[in-house]
């Protein structure tokens, strides 16, 4: 049928209409379609019913055929009416078929509170060209709804209400004019429910409350251009959900406290537009729910609350575009932002995942998973990759910062080293030092396991070799002062050093023809003496009045470079502390 019209006339004529199966009608309606500039596109011939004869075949419980027909001003109410009928009380309707029928009329199109029979109702490719579309109430028995192809021009459609047996729910290719559209409280059997490829318009369009049994649900590819989009409360079962591709538009956008059952979710590629984007209280028992490669606006973007334990959800590559991103207090199994750019104010506190997959990342403004009024229980945050020219608000304690990097199972020591390195810089751009020390200590000592893990990789002689500057490195750096971040293990090993020289010292003289000798007149003992020349050396004093003899004098000047060094590093290590 003529699609694009603005506006139509129509004529009908006393000239006998024969369809295409052979059925025959007295009149004949001629559709004249115009455009915009009210020029003439396309004309086409419908048989015009009767509409009395159409309400004795439902009194005579006959099945309707309205293929290819004109119909005005079709109403259950008037049916109703006449028949004294309740206003709620269900018509049964042996079946009922209009394919490429023409429907208008001047208040309502009304089909509501019909009992339909098993078979299919089929309604595709028809124009509802004038007035509004009314189905609230109906129950609809085993087979095929079809509104595939279906012409709404009023753009108001009420399916409020209605109950679904087994089958198919087909929206598919249907053109919706600006207008509400209302599928709230419908209860769907477990066929699929497609409004694959719809141009919904503005306006807005009502899921709230609507149970979606096992199937699929198809809304790819559907485009709305602005208003609202509302699943409130909608429940889904174990059922595939698609919404790849979906244009929003400007919409405001609401899934909160949708039960996503326990099916497949997929948003990919799904285009928000700058309205607000709102799951709070989201809920799915398993499975997959991805955003991969969808864009948002401007509006807010609130992910609160959610609950799902058991499911992956996946942002990878998503366009956050403008305005604030909250998880706040939601759980999930695993949730990946890999290579997205967090350009604005992300709430990532969430009340529990195993996984937080932030790599490839580029962070311009604020990530926040500090914890103020709740625990955060992240057990693994993977940041490899990440560029921070923003700041993330974390916090080494109560985050488990060690914990979340080491336990990370795909990374390399490399990967590691380099995160512990990113949350050093943030540590210190955020002014937590003591914080910014834990995790440079970690990153050197995974920057030194990498190192020697490389060398070992190379085998023979340099793997061997390596184990000397490795050892070396951990004992002198490491252990001795923890990368100069702590002034007092520095203090306990210079203590530490100047207990074994004197030792050493008090062997040597007891074992070996070695001596500490006395310029003086004191006759200190052997501990007395040993004990004496180690603290003057230690600490470079160098009074005069004992000396070495034989091999105590190398000892003593590994002693004095020891002490030395040791003083020195104490010294940076303590005036790193105090000076910030």
């Amino acid at each position: 049928m003529t699609s694009g019209y603005i506006s139509y006339r129509v004529e009908i004529k006393i000239v006998k209409f024969v369809a295409d199966d052979g059925r025959t009608c007295p009149r004949t309606a001629i559709i004249t379609f115009f455009d915009i500039l009210g020029k003439e596109i396309n004309s086409e011939l419908f048989g015009a019913v009767e509409l009395n004869s159409v309400f004795d075949m439902i009194k005579e419980g006959k099945v309707i055929n309205l293929d290819n027909y004109y119909v005005s001003e079709f109403s259950m109410a008037t049916y109703r009416r006449h028949n004294n009928i309740e206003k709620k009380e269900l018509v049964p309707i042996a079946g009922i078929s209009a394919q490429n029928a023409f429907f208008e009329a001047k208040v309502c199109n009304d089909f509501s509170y019909i009992s339909f029979a098993d078979g299919d109702v089929n309604f595709d490719g028809s124009h509802f060209a004038n007035g509004k579309v009314i189905f609230s109430g109906s129950v609809f028995g085993k087979g095929n709804v079809i509104f595939s192809n279906t012409f709404f021009r009023d753009g108001n459609l009420e399916f409020n209400g209605t109950s679904y047996g087994e089958g198919d729910f087909l929206f598919k290719n249907a053109v919706v004019k600006d207008g509400i559209k209302d599928f709230q409280d419908i209860q769907f059997g477990n066929g699929e429910v497609s409004f694959a490829n719809t141009e919904f318009n503005h306006g807005e369009l009502l899921f709230i409350n609507t149970r979606f049994n096992s199937g699929k649900f198809n809304f790819k590819v559907t485009r709305i251009l602005g208003g609202k989009v509302d699943f409130h409360y909608s429940v889904f079962g174990d059922c595939e959900i698609m919404f790849e591709r979906t244009e929003f538009g400007d919409s405001r956008v609401d899934f909160r406290t949708v039960d996503f059952g326990s099916g497949r979710i997929n948003f990919n590629r799904s285009v928000f537009g700058n309205g607000e984007v709102n799951f709070e209280g989201a809920s799915s028992k398993a499975g997959k729910i991805q955003f991969k490669k969808s864009e948002m606006g401007y509006g807010p973007k609130n992910f609160n609350l959610m609950e799902m334990e058991d499911t992956e959800i996946s942002f990878e590559r998503t366009e956050f575009g403008n305005g604030d991103v909250t998880f706040y207090e939601s759980k999930f199994n695993i949730i990946t932002l890999k290579s997205c750019h967090l350009n604005h104010y992300f709430d990532l506190r969430l009340a529990k995942t195993e996984l937080l997959d932030v790599t490839d990342t580029i962070v311009r403004d604020i990530i926040d998973l500090e914890p103020y009024d709740f625990p955060v229980d992240i057990k693994v945050i993977d940041m490899s990759g990440m560029r921070l020219i923003g700041k993330v608000y974390i916090d080494w304690t109560r985050n488990k910062c060690k914990d979340i990097i080491v336990n990370q199972q795909g990374t390399t020591l490399r990967q590691k080293a380099e995160q512990f390195r990113i949350l050093k810089e943030n540590f210190s751009s955020t002014g937590k030092y003591s914080d910014e020390d834990k995790a440079y200590v970690m990153f050197k000592r995974y920057e030194a396991k990498s190192w020697l893990t490389e060398q070992e990789e190379k085998g023979g002689f340099i793997k061997a070799l390596s184990y000397i500057p490795h050892f070396f490195k951990w004992l002198v750096f490491d252990a001795m002062g923890s990368y100069a971040t702590n002034p007092a293990r520095v203090l306990i090993s210079m203590l530490c050093g100047y207990v074994l020289f004197s030792l050493i010292y008090v062997l040597l003289i007891q074992f070996t023809d070695s001596d500490i000798i006395s310029a003086t007149a004191d006759h200190l003992s052997v501990v007395s003496r040993s004990f004496y020349h180690s603290a003057v050396t230690f600490f470079t004093i160098g009074y005069g009045d004992h000396y070495p003899h034989k091999a105590i004098r190398f000892v003593s000047a590994a002693e004095g470079f020891m002490g030395m060094f040791l003083m020195s590093y104490f010294t940076v290590a303590f005036v790193r502390k105090v000076l910030r």
